[in-house]
């Protein structure tokens, strides 16, 4: 038997509400310093005590969150009734040629743009 949306956005909520529910309400040191190997930062003692505390204070809010009651309230993708500005018609755009030949080292030939590099 198919589900239906609600089916699906019910279900979704309780594994969100499951997996909050089993979370810690407080971060060590230790899980901050996991966190931030992940994310390849290095944090000073007392970025990682600071950031335990916010993060602790996150997933409490969350907690909060997954409190209120929503039975009957139909899942929506975007909050308040959103209107369109403009109809979406399709328009010309800027040549590649043209954007290529106006950017600081852009490689013309490939037709790529060159950007610093961001990551390591």
């Amino acid at each position: 038997m198919p589900t239906t949306n609600r089916e699906s956005a019910t279900a979704g909520r309780n594994r969100i509400s499951d997996s909050i529910a089993t979370m810690s309400d407080t971060f060590s040191s230790r899980d901050v310093e996991r966190i931030a190997r992940l994310a390849r930062l290095e944090l000073t003692a007392e970025e990682k005590d600071l950031f335990a505390r916010q993060l602790a204070g996150i997933l409490a809010y969350a907690e909060q969150i997954q409190r209120v009651a929503t039975e009957g309230v139909e899942p929506t993708s975007h909050a308040g009734d959103a209107v369109a500005l403009r109809d979406d018609t399709l328009r010309p755009s800027l040549p590649r040629d043209a954007s290529l030949a106006a950017a600081p080292d852009a490689d013309a030939f490939a037709g790529l743009f060159k950007v610093p590099r961001v990551l390591g």
